[in-house]
């Protein structure tokens, strides 16, 4: 799954792709690159994120999804009904919803449904997440959502980075298995996370930038499809794709 934040304020790639065309021909590259789906995603849920109104984010993901649709799966990614509804009438066909309350939605389109884990929303998910038993509970979660869904395709994912500390989501990503023994296929997410920035900082403590932890997020990444997971969702498709080859011809 290929990241495409049509947004100002994405953590990462914020404003890059504002413009729609230069959207969709980032979009259409991706493809080419080996992307069997594009994420697109009209409003940032990045830590500390403000909301954005329902007609500044139908503006900015609407002509992107009905460009990209006829030539690659394209999921939609939001928390409101109404730009969910208005893209997978434009041709998205599966909902990616870090509120995980969306399955109606998908359900009256016939479209598929990812369920995320996040504690708290993205204005305060990261002030003080907590948990007795992080892969217990967002298990837990997961499965109520999946299971209540009345989907024929429902994905689960974890939240990487959505109301998790750094112990948090490395004891989701060591114990993957636990989910993906649900029989819902897992998304994972960790492309370019600030969690990935602290793991890689340099010898002073500072932190890597977004655009220097794409070998932690190709690693992280392929560490997730070995452990079982179905799809990543990631910024860098190219070296992912590459990474996935090699794994696969070394088994």
């Amino acid at each position: 799954m290929g990241v495409l934040n049509v947004t100002p304020d994405s953590f990462s790639d914020g404003g890059r792709w504002a413009d729609p065309d230069a959207a969709v021909v980032h979009g259409l590259q991706m493809v080419a690159e080996g992307a069997d789906v594009v994420d697109v995603g009209g409003e940032s849920t990045r830590p500390g994120a403000d909301p954005v109104d329902v007609e500044e984010e139908l503006r900015r993901v609407l002509p992107v999804v009905h460009a990209l649709s006829p030539h690659v799966r394209v999921s939609i990614d939001t928390r409101k009904a109404e730009v969910a509804e208005a893209a997978l009438q434009a041709g998205a066909t599966l909902v990616n919803d870090v509120s995980a309350s969306l399955a109606p939605v998908a359900a009256a389109a016939g479209a598929g449904w990812v369920a995320m884990h996040m504690q708290g929303d993205p204005r305060s998910m990261q002030t003080a997440p907590a948990y007795d038993d992080v892969v217990a509970e967002v298990r837990a979660f997961l499965v109520e959502r999946a299971s209540s869904a009345g989907l024929d395709e429902v994905w689960i994912d974890p939240g990487i980075g959505f109301g998790k500390t750094l112990g948090h989501n490395l004891a989701l990503l060591a114990h993957l298995g636990e989910l993906v023994a649900t029989g819902y296929p897992v998304l994972v997410g960790t492309s370019r996370k600030a969690f990935l920035g602290r793991l890689t900082a340099t010898s002073e403590g500072v932190p890597a930038e977004a655009h220097d932890r794409v070998e932690a997020s190709v690693a992280t990444a392929t560490w997730a499809l070995a452990q079982g997971a179905a799809m990543v969702r990631v910024h860098d498709v190219a070296p992912t794709v590459a990474a996935v080859r090699l794994l696969g011809g070394a088994r």
